[in-house]
Formats: C-alpha cells, sequence, structure tokens
C-alpha cells in the first residue's frame, strides 16, 4: 500500500512542505546564477541588476536555501519519517498545519523585505543584510519578525513529532524506538536547543532595536547568539540527509542498513557535540577569550568521529546492497550499484561530495590556519560541498523516491531525472574547486566586484591557476548548478501536474531491517533525556564564562546604533 493510502493526512502535509519548498528552491536557485555572474564579471551587462542589488540577491539566495528550502524540507521529510517508522497517523495533524501556516507567513514577510531591495522607491523597509544578518547592518522589523515566525513553526511542527511518539509508546511499552523516529528525535533536540540561541537575538535584541524601542545593541553578543545557532543549524540540515543515508539509501542499493546501534551512537553525538562549537566561526573577534575559542575548536573536531562512523556505516551498507546484486571484488562491486536510479545516485553522489567538504572543514576548524581562508570565499566553497549537495542533492534524490509516494503518480520525465545527479555533482565540483583556490589566493566573500587590478587592487596572488581561470570556472559552475536545478524542478513539476493511471501506484516504500539491530545496542542511547541534560552541560561549560563576560558591561554595552540597509 503507497504511503498516501495508507496516511492521506500525513501524506497532503508533506506535499504542501516540499511544494513551499521547491518554490524557494527555485527562486534561491535563480538568486545563485545571478550572484556567480555578476561576482566574476560574465554577461554582467545582461543582469538587470546593478551593485546594490546584487547584495539583495546574495541576502535572497542565503535565506531562500539556508534557510526557507532546508526547514521546509526537513519538517516535511520528518512528517514522512516519524508517520512511516511508528506506523501510525501523527497524533494532532492540525498542530503541523498551525507551525505550517506560521512558517509560510515568516517566509512571506522576510521575502518581502529582501526584495523590496529591487525598488527602493516604495514605501517599504528592505534587507540586504545577508543570511547572518549581523549587526550593526540593520533590516525592516518584518525581516526579523518573519525570521522568527519561521523558527517558532518549526518548534511547533516538532512539538507532533514527540507528542505521536507518546501515543505509540503507551501502545508499545517495552519496545526500542524505531531507528527513523529516534533520528527524528535527535535532530529536533538539538534543534531546539541550538535555535534557542537565534531566538533570543532576534525577539530580545533585533525586533525591538528595528523598531526604535531601544537605541542600540552590542554587536558582539548578539554575532555570538547568532554563531551559538548558526554552526548547529548546519548539523539541523545534514542529520536528515544522514537519515537518508542510513535507512532509504541501503535499500535503493538492494541491501540492509550495517548497523542501527552505530547510526544511534551517530545520532547521540552529535546531540551532544553540535552546539558547544560556535567559537569556530570567531576565531578573529577580539572580544573572546582565545581559551574558549581552543574548546570550540576541540568539540569540532570531535565531530570528525559521527562523521567517520557514518562513512563507514553507509559504505558498507552499500557494499552489502551491491554484492546481493552480484558485485564483487574489492571496489568492483562499486559497478553493481544501481547508479542510473536518481534517487540512489543523488543521494550516493551526495554522500561522496560531502566526503570532500569534510576535508576543507578541517581547515575551517583549525584556529591557527582558519586565519589564512577566514571571510575568503573558501568558505562558501566549503559551505556549497555541505550543504548546497549533502543536504540539497539528498533531499532531490528523497524526493525522486517519496514524491511518488505522497501523489499516487509515477515520476516523470526519468532521462532528465537520471542525469540531473550528475550534471549538479560537476557544476558543484567546478565551482567550489575555484572558491577554494579563490580562498587560498585571498580572495574576499560577500563583495559585488572584487578588485583585480588598477588603484585599491588587492595582491591576489593564486596558488594555482589564474583569477581570471577560477572567475570562469565559478561562472560555469553556477550556470551548470542552475541547468540541473532546472532539471529537478521540470522533473518535479511534470510529476506533481502528471494524471495517476488506472488505480493508485504501487511503490515498495517498505525500509529492511538492519544487519545489526536494535537489540544489539544498550537501551540507554534510546534515554534522550540523558543526552539533553550531558548536552546542556556542555554548552553551559562552552558558553557560560564568555556570555557572562559579555554581559558584565551591560546587555547593551558596547552598543552600536544601526545602519538601515
Amino acid at each position: 500500500m503507497t504511503f498516501i493510502d495508507k496516511f492521506p493526512t500525513e501524506a497532503k502535509l508533506v506535499r504542501w512542505h516540499f511544494g513551499v519548498g521547491f518554490v524557494a528552491l527555485a527562486i534561491g536557485g535563480l538568486f545563485g546564477l545571478v550572484q556567480a555572474l555578476y561576482r566574476t564579471g560574465h554577461l554582467r551587462s545582461l543582469l538587470p541588476i546593478n551593485a546594490a542589488q546584487y547584495y539583495t540577491v546574495l541576502t535572497g539566495h542565503g535565506v531562500l536555501l539556508a534557510l526557507v528550502f532546508t526547514t521546509f524540507l526537513i519538517c516535511g521529510f520528518f512528517v514522512w519519517a516519524v508517520t512511516r517508522s511508528l506506523d501510525r497517523p501523527l497524533s494532532h495533524p492540525r498542530l503541523v498545519w498551525t507551525g505550517f501556516i506560521s512558517m509560510v507567513v515568516g517566509t512571506t514577510l522576510a521575502a518581502i523585505t529582501i526584495l523590496n531591495g529591487f525598488a527602493p522607491e516604495l514605501p517599504f523597509g528592505s534587507a540586504n543584510v545577508l543570511y547572518t544578518f549581523y549587526p550593526p547592518l540593520q533590516a525592516h522589523p518584518a525581516f526579523y519578525v518573519g525570521a522568527a515566525l519561521l523558527i517558532v513553526g518549526s518548534w511547533i511542527v516538532g512539538a507532533d513529532y514527540f507528542l505521536t511518539y507518546r501515543a505509540w509508546r503507551a501502545d508499545n511499552p517495552d519496545e526500542r524506538i524505531p531507528l527513523q523516529t529516534f533520528m527524528v528525535f535527535a535532530t529536533f533536540v538539538m534543534w531546539y536547543l541550538s535555535s534557542a540561541g537565534v531566538a533570543v537575538e532576534v525577539v530580545a535584541f533585533l525586533i525591538p532595536w528595528s523598531m526604535g524601542w531601544i537605541s542600540q545593541v552590542d554587536p558582539l553578543l548578539t554575532r555570538t547568539l547568532f554563531w551559538y545557532f548558526g554552526h548547529p543549524v548546519v548539523y539541523f540540515w545534514l542529520l536528515p540527509a544522514y537519515l537518508a543515508w542510513y535507512t532509504i539509501l541501503p535499500k535503493l542499493a538492494g541491501g540492509k542498513l550495517f548497523s542501527d546501534p552505530l547510526a544511534r551512537v551517530v545520532f547521540v553525538l552529535f546531540v551532544l557535540l553540535s552546539t558547544p562549537v560556535g567559537f569556530h566561526h570567531q576565531y578573529t573577534d577580539p572580544g573572546i577569550a582565545e581559551g574558549f575559542k581552543f574548546i570550540a575548536m576541540t568539540n569540532t573536531f570531535m565531530l570528525l568521529l559521527p562523521s567517520l562512523l557514518t562513512a563507514f556505516t553507509v559504505v558498507a551498507s552499500l557494499e552489502h546492497g551491491a554484492r546481493q546484486r552480484g558485485g564483487s571484488g574489492y571496489i568492483g562491486w562499486l559497478r553493481a550499484l544501481p547508479w542510473g536510479k536518481p534517487s540512489f545516485s543523488a543521494m550516493a553522489l551526495a554522500g561522496l561530495v560531502f566526503a570532500a567538504g569534510g576535508f576543507s572543514g578541517m581547515i575551517n576548524a583549525g584556529m591557527n590556519i582558519n586565519y589564512l581562508i577566514h571571510n575568503t570565499i573558501w568558505v562558501p566553497g566549503h559551505f556549497h560541498l555541505t550543504v548546497g549537495t549533502a543536504f540539497a542533492l539528498t533531499m532531490m534524490g528523497v524526493a525522486y523516491w517519496l514524491v511518488p509516494q505522497i501523489t499516487g503518480k509515477r515520476l516523470q520525465h526519468r532521462t532528465l531525472a537520471a542525469i540531473q545527479p550528475f550534471v549538479w555533482v560537476i557544476g558543484m565540483t567546478l565551482m567550489s574547486n575555484a572558491m577554494h583556490r579563490g580562498g587560498l589566493a585571498g580572495l574576499p566573500r560577500r563583495t559585488a566586484k572584487p578588485l583585480f587590478r588598477g588603484e585599491g587592487a588587492a595582491p591576489f596572488d593564486p596558488v594555482v591557476g589564474t583569477i581570471s581561470e577560477m572567475q570562469l570556472q565559478i561562472a560555469i559552475g553556477g550556470t551548470l548548478l542552475f541547468v540541473s536545478l532546472a532539471l529537478f524542478l521540470a522533473v518535479m513539476v511534470g510529476t506533481w501536474l502528471s494524471r495517476p493511471g488506472m488505480g493508485r501506484l504501487s511503490v515498495n516504500g517498505s525500509i529492511p531491517s538492519a544487519l545489526s539491530g536494535p537489540a544489539d545496542s544498550p537501551r540507554i542511547l534510546d534515554n534522550l533525556k540523558v543526552w539533553t541534560a550531558i548536552a546542556v552541560v556542555l554548552v553551559i561549560i562552552a558558553y557560560g564564562l564568555p556570555l557572562y563576560g559579555m554581559l558584565a558591561d551591560g546587555v547593551l554595552a558596547p552598543g552600536s546604533p544601526g545602519f538601515p540597509v
């Protein structure tokens, strides 16, 4: 029985979340193409923006993709995961609809203020404050209200995951938490803990400041509250991809998950270690003692452990599947994997690219070597490998497999779907490679027109290649990414608008049990209350004294007035 037949209300919820997320993906992706071409100077005369509007494009690209697309896709995907793994409908679907509406209203408010940057003559404020919205750059209050509503909406949606589990537990008092539900809970425990920082920043400081109720805010304090949230949010994006790699990808490969206990250990480690690492984004901030930055660095490097465990477990699961399909040899089994199946190739390639992003992330994490690439184009190069591919491409693969199950319609344009993941990886390889090399040459990020020659130009000395070659490679890579995105959206729209065939589509949406099941792990792994308490203690250790020091001279001091943009 297809998911839509068994859980029609939940399938509708997933469709709406995915639909809004795909709209954000389309607009944000278009902004990404414009940004890549304008910044590199290619076809700039054909683009309908000026240097000031470039920052509107940059803000829209970051907010719509990193915050809106991700949050809607995750909340919808988790509705499916909880419902499927507990094998019961949501306890309070109206609560999920309430959270969804809050996220839509918040997204609309934030998007309007961002898009007002294209028409400054309108009597509305704008919000060219980029994805990180650091003070003293000041956006219109509606931007901050919208951001708050988006986050609060996700909290409301997540609440019903736990309420549904409570109802399931009453009927199954001795059962282990199903793996997918366990992964959802671990992700949202981390999300509730980490997003509290940005909620305090926005509600307690930025909204009153933008409305004129307070005249100044402390930029260091608000920046710290943002990065308290800003790095854990990366794991809010990545853990849903992990859920897909651990549970869906082995099935698509023709096998089973290698180890359920290892998967639970990985998610527990992310609950413990994701939040107390934000200071590694603030290595150059002079108001934070080096010792606290060192603690953040060690915590960040400890996060390599769950990533390495994931690489081992997922690869072992894929090998098992390939050998079930007749694969043999030390690496020859790779040829037996279903690379022509878009749902598989998208997720598998996303995991491969994420491994490369992990290596560049180690550079970001190290205190001394970070100074070489801080605030350079290296950082978005890394970011596009991790979130821009590990999450985005994985969710495209999930969509290829899941959309037929939530619509009852066959996937359309399968040839386009089959080539789309490979086009994405080629484009991302070109763009990210050039960005990393440009970062080593000192190319700045967040700039519309970096000066390469003439008076005031910085001495960019590329390690390999030339600056013009890097710029061309970024432009070509960005264009290929947009082409790949267009292919994906064509498949989704074609599937959504197609007519169901005779009767309901039959899709095997079952997930096989793991080779090593939950019975092979201690029950303490399922006790998220214990792990949450330990995570809170680690956060207090990492952030307690630094925040006390920032607040000691006054909550709003040393302060800065706003600079509306």
